[in-house]
This record gives structure tokens, sequence and C-alpha cells, in this order.
């Protein structure tokens, strides 16, 4: 079974597996490490990936995976100009409320960010396979630390979509971290814990950890988080200043196009990657839009002076990681700069003045965090045995309960589980209640959330039952799991007539996961489980997962008959080169001058067609077409390819003649004669044949064809063995006697 780490970016897809010599990022179709986070469909056919971006000139692609899946939750307005497609987040439903829209097989499909996010987990999922050459299904997803309920849930849900089954969605950090620590044999050994402080600066947002390491495994301590701070704010900064210039000097709005705004962000991009390693760079477009030619020039000391806001900003995660974290600077051993984002020379800058010490760049910023879940994901395996290596997470933000009739005493300021706590953890919470009730989860601190998230989580109905006693109470399991998802496993009423009424509700740490223990001194107790209704927020339906599937399905067999359609149709194309050339040269001599005048014909007549009517047809008329062009050319490529063939099977038949007649020298006179009159006979049949066939043209059939010598050869063995055959048993009938 396969052991993959998938990592779903803002801006790429890497995918990497574990095997037995270590871990290895997959190459896509193109041999490349990284594939752009895209979707882009025509009126026809899907394209992931480097297809979908390569057809952004004239099929605007779906990007931006985790800003759609943000939207879905909290509308952003400055989000929405800069993505080259309409998003509808005037709706609400499953998978929050944004949808985007596209016209496929003539019709109009809803794509919703899960679904987007399915297409390429699906698409990560058939690049593995392919590279494995095995089925996959196991896997780690990466995800930001900030992810709401809702969102993890989504990552779970299009995982399922995809085909996959996830093992742990794993924090970005936790990746990184954990492939950072794992190979260390220096880290913790000097009496104490290694403390490392790692920053991502990804495409569409930062992200700060502090980390413990020792011999035994790896601490998560903190995170820190901006969802609004990523490289792509840093090319917005290069956009509206090359936009603002291009505006005054050539007198064109580039920001109201979208086409020419798609072509001046991939400019600013570039010219930002410029600037990484030197003083100035040039932004140079030619027919940008009105046919006008643009260029624009940047020094690498104003960009940083338009970025200052930015870099102001890049500092805040560390210095909240670092305040969580309990530790102070001195304590750091390093710290790890990472992400596509964090080439910018500057950002390093202020995070050396901020940690005091310059950051290291010891670990691949763009493939750390998928080379960290294929390890994650090779431990969580039975497949694999990967050296004892404890990874343990924290909760990022404080996730409160309380119930329809108002607070639970037992919980401080209403948070059962508190963030910096252990991730997995279980907790019980015991309720006195003697009718059915609903628990309400919700987070506890809206500051620990990206701004404008709603602290709505959602709520588990817990009945209906009648208790028999008023001193009856209700424990309810409640568990943070590996992927960070809240869930109420289970609840049970316990009748107790014997105890002491005490109404005051109560909480504890289920450290042995078994709600069921009770002392062999208790008296005995009645336990009723309780049915539990679940209700996410934003999250999809069950029968809304289903039709995602069913969906994902229609659109995957589509993709294969489209992919189908085009080998059949360059296996045509191919096939009229192929033959044309050929036929000139090659099979020439084995072609009259008719055949060859109809072939010429028909050739052409497919080529005109492909590029004209034929651009645009099903797999079975390509088929089709081939076939007929096949009828024309095979009796030509058969006899081409039989005078090499008949030739080697003569040489063949001549040495068999040669070996029999050899062989027969040790038979007695009758057998020896036998033997070579059958031979004489073959030899005189070959002797004729091919005088009949070189008297013959080449270009029509053979007289005899190498298939028919070979049989001749094969008689020939069959006779002599016989006559070999006869005189042994002949020879033991007169033992016999």
């Amino acid at each position: 079974m396969s052991v993959v780490g998938l990592d779903v970016g803002n801006d790429t897809l890497v995918a990497a597996a574990a095997r037995q010599r270590g871990i290895d990022v997959l190459l896509n179709a193109e041999s490349k490490r990284e594939s752009p986070a895209a979707v882009a469909f025509s009126h026809s056919a899907r394209l992931l990936g480097a297809h979908a971006s390569g057809a952004a000139s004239s099929h605007a692609p779906f990007s931006s995976p985790k800003r759609l899946l943000l939207l879905a939750s909290r509308p952003a307005p400055r989000d929405l100009p800069r993505l080259p497609f309409p998003v509808d987040v005037a709706r609400s439903g499953a998978g929050g409320g944004a949808r985007v829209h596209v016209d496929h097989l003539g019709r109009r499909i809803a794509l919703s960010p899960t679904h987007i996010l399915a297409m390429l987990l699906a698409y990560l999922r058939q690049l593995a396979e392919d590279d494995l050459g095995a089925p996959v299904a196991d896997c780690v997803i990466s995800v930001p630390c900030y992810l709401t309920q809702a969102q993890r849930r989504a990552y779970v849900d299009a995982a399922a979509v995809a085909g996959l089954r996830p093992l742990r969605l794993m924090h970005d950090l936790a990746a990184t971290a954990l492939g950072y620590g794992l190979y260390r044999s220096d880290l913790g050994v000097a009496g104490g814990p290694t403390f490392v402080a790692f920053v991502d600066v990804g495409h569409s947002d930062t992200q700060a950890g502090v980390v413990a390491f020792d011999a035994s495994g790896m601490k998560v301590l903190s995170h820190g988080f901006d969802a609004d701070l990523g490289g792509r704010d840093f090319d917005e900064v290069l956009f509206e200043h090359f936009a603002e210039e291009f505006r005054d000097r050539y007198k064109i709005d580039v920001v109201g196009n979208v086409k020419a705004s798609m072509r001046l962000r991939a400019a600013c991009e570039k010219a930002k990657k410029v600037l990484s390693a030197n003083a100035e760079a040039v932004v140079n477009i030619e027919c940008l839009m009105e046919e006008k030619d643009v260029r624009g020039m940047i020094r690498r000391e104003d960009f940083e002076k338009l970025c200052a806001e930015l870099l102001e900003r890049v500092v805040e995660p560390c210095r909240r990681a670092m305040a969580d974290s309990g530790i102070g600077l001195d304590k750091l051993q390093s710290v790890e700069l990472v992400g596509s984002g964090s080439r910018v020379p500057a950002i390093a800058r202020v995070l050396a003045g901020f940690f005091r010490r310059e950051p290291s760049r010891t670990i691949n910023v763009s493939e750390c965090v998928a080379r960290g879940c294929a390890l994650q994901c090779a431990m969580l395996s039975p497949t694999f045995r990967v050296r004892e290596y404890e990874v343990q997470d924290v909760i990022p933000a404080s996730i409160g309960f309380c119930t329809n009739e108002g607070p639970i005493s037992a919980l401080t300021s209403n948070t059962l589980f508190r963030r910096g706590q252990p991730l997995p953890s279980v907790k019980i919470i015991t309720l006195h209640r003697t009718s059915g009730f609903t628990l309400d989860a919700f987070y506890v601190d809206e500051n620990e959330l990206p701004p404008g998230t709603s602290t709505q989580i959602g709520s588990f109905e817990i009945g209906p039952f009648q208790a028999h006693s008023e001193k009856s109470k209700v424990k309810v399991k409640i568990r943070l799991n590996l992927h960070g998802l809240i869930s109420v496993e289970s609840a049970v009423l316990i009748d107790d007539d014997q105890r002491d009424a005490n109404s005051a509700d109560s909480m504890e740490l289920d450290s042995n996961d078994n709600m069921d223990h009770k002392s062999r001194n208790e008296p005995p107790m009645h336990r009723q489980d309780l049915q539990i209704v679940e209700s996410i927020y934003g999250v999809m339906s069950k029968q809304e997962l289903l039709e995602a599937q069913e969906q994902e399905q229609q659109l995957a067999y589509q993709d294969k008959l489209v992919e189908r359609t085009k080998e059949r149709k360059n296996a045509l194309e191919s096939y009229v080169y192929d033959t044309r050339n050929k036929l000139s040269e090659r099979y020439r001599s084995f072609a009259t001058d008719s055949e060859r005048e109809e072939i010429s014909v028909n050739l052409q007549q497919t080529e005109d067609w492909l590029y004209e009517e034929g651009d645009d047809e099903t797999e079975a008329v390509y088929t089709s077409k081939l076939e007929e062009l096949k009828k024309l050319v095979d009796p030509i490529e058969y006899r081409c390819k039989d005078e090499e063939a008949r030739a080697e099977a003569t040489r063949e038949l001549l040495k068999c003649i040669v070996d029999h007649r050899m062989a027969a020298k040790s038979l007695s006179a009758p057998e020896r004669d036998a033997i070579d009159n059958e031979c004489t006979k073959v030899e005189l049949w070959l002797r004729e044949s091919s005088q009949l066939q070189e008297s013959l043209p080449k270009n029509v059939d053979p007289v005899v064809w190498s298939h028919e010598i070979k049989k001749k050869e094969e008689e020939l063995d069959m006779s002599c063995s016989k006559i070999v055959t006869s005189r042994a048993r002949g020879h033991d009938n007169d033992d016999g006697c």
C-alpha cells in the first residue's frame, strides 16, 4: 500500500511518497516537482495542474483554493478583485457561502470550494498512482493552523470525494518540523530540549511556531498566524504600483481588464523574484491592452518602502508564537524560514531584527511540508516501519461548550479545550439532566481566529430521553481528534438512586479513553446510551457529499474519455505523417503506382479533415478513420515486413535441413535415406518457391509467405522425429523377442 503526503498550497501542489529508501517528491507529467493549484474547464474538457495554468489565456482557471475556502466562511471583498473568475458569495449552505460557476458539456455547473479542493486532491492522487504504479488511498494532508472546524471538515470531505483516506490533517509547521527533526541526531542531547522557531511565509498566509525537540520526538509549543499576509500581497504591491504608473503614462486602466490584470500580476511576480537577487527589475509586456506595449522599472529599495506595512505585519505571528511558547528568544537554537513567499530579502532582514539572529534556510522551502506529511503518513501506516518518534501538536484555538439552558458550571469561561493543550485530546463532562438537551460548540476567543470568522462551530442534540430519577446524570465524551475535528463520541445516561443528589456539573480528562470503568465496590447503576444528532455549521450534508462524489466520478470519466479521444486523434495524425514518409521511402518498392496514388489521396484528405471539421470528434470516429487507412496500407506493410522475415525464415529452414542430415549420419541406411528424402523434398520446394518469388516484383503479394516457410520447417522436424521414433520402437521390439 502506498503512503503519501499531500501539500495543497494556495498557488502550488506538491506530493511526496515514503519509500523504503526515504522520502521522494513525486514528479508530474511535465517532470516538475510542483504543480499549479488550478482547475480549468473548456466546453468539453477539465484541465488540472499545469494544463489548467497553460489554458489561462482562453479559459480562466479556478485557483487559490485556500482563499476560496476562506471566502466560504468569511467573505473578504479585497480578495474578490484578485481572482480572475467570478465568485458567488451571496448564498449559504454546504461548504459555506461561496460558489463558482462553469459551463461544461453544455450545462451550467455550480462548484463549491470543497469540490474544487477535491479536484486538486484527485489530481495529486492520480499523479502519485502514475509515479508509484499502485493505488493510493492512505495519505496525510497539510492544512494551515488557523482553519475552523467547518474548513477542516471541508478537507476531509474533499478527500472522500477524491477517493482518499486521510490518516491525519497535519498543520503545515508541524509537518515542516517533523521533516526537520527526524533526521537530526544532535537535537535535545545536551540534557534538555532544543527549541527551534519556524516561520512559513506562504503564497497567501504567514504562520509561525515554536517547537521543542528531544531524542524521543518533537512537541509544538505554540502557533501564530496572519491568514491574510503572504507572497501574493507583495506581488499586489507591485501590481498596484505599475497599474498606477501605466494609467498615468499610457492612459490605460489595467485594473478594469481581467486578462490584462492577469498578465500584469504574472509579470509582477517575476519582477519580485528578480528583486530577490538584483537591485532593480524591469516589467516589459507587449500588447498589454489597447494594443499598447508597456515598460516599467522599480528598484529594490523603492519596493521595500512600498512594502513597509507588510514587513511590519510579518513579525506579528512570530511575536504571538514566542509569547505563547513561554520561552525567551535567547533559548532558541535556530530560526528556520520556509515558504514560497520567504525569498524576499527584506523579510529575512526584519525577522533577523526580531529574533536577534539570522534566519536559516537549511530545508527546502517548497517541499518541506509535503515531505513531513509523507513521514507522518509512514508513521501512522501499518505497512511501514519507522523509528519511534513522537509528534505532538497543540490546539490552535480554544473551544468551548454550553447547553441550551446556559453555561456549564464545570467549565471555566465555558472552555473545554484550551489553546496550547495537546492535540488530540479527549474529555468527559458530567451533566445533571433529566431530559434531552443540546450542547453548543463555539470558539471562545475570536482573536484566535482569522478576522471576520464566525465563532460558531455547531450543535449536538442529546436525546430525547426521560430520566428515572432526579439524581440522574449524563456523561458526555467529547473528542478533538488528529484532524483537529471536534465530535461528541458518546453520551450515557446514568440513573443511580443510591448516590447523593449533587446538581453540580463536573469535568474530567478521559486519559484511559473509557467511560465504562467503575469500581468493584460501586453499587449497580442503570446505564443508557443516548442518541446524538450532530449539526456542524457550513459543512456538507451526507446527501450533498454523495452528490459531489457522483459529480466527480462523472467528471473523472469524462476526463478519461477526453484523454482517450486525444490519444486516438494523435495516433491518427501520427499515422498520416509516418505513412506518408514510409510510402516515399521504405514502402515505395512494395506498392504499385495505383496503390500509392490511392493512399496518398486518402492521407491528404484525412489530414485536411483533421484540421477542419475533424478537429473535435469522438474517439470512435478517430478510430474508424485510422482503421480505414490501415486497410489500405496494411497489405503494403505486410509485403515489406515479410521480405525481411522471409529471408530469415529461409535461413532457418536451410539450417534445419543441414542439422537433420548431420544427425542422420549416426542412423542406419534406411533411416538415413528416409530423412534425406524428406530434406530433399523440402529443399526442392524451397528452391522452386524462391525462384518463382525472384521473378515477381516486390509490389505484389509473395508466392510464399514467411509463415509458410516456418510451417515447412515444423513439418520437416515432425517427419524426421517420426522416422527416428519408429526406429527406436523397432529396436525395442527386437530386444523383446
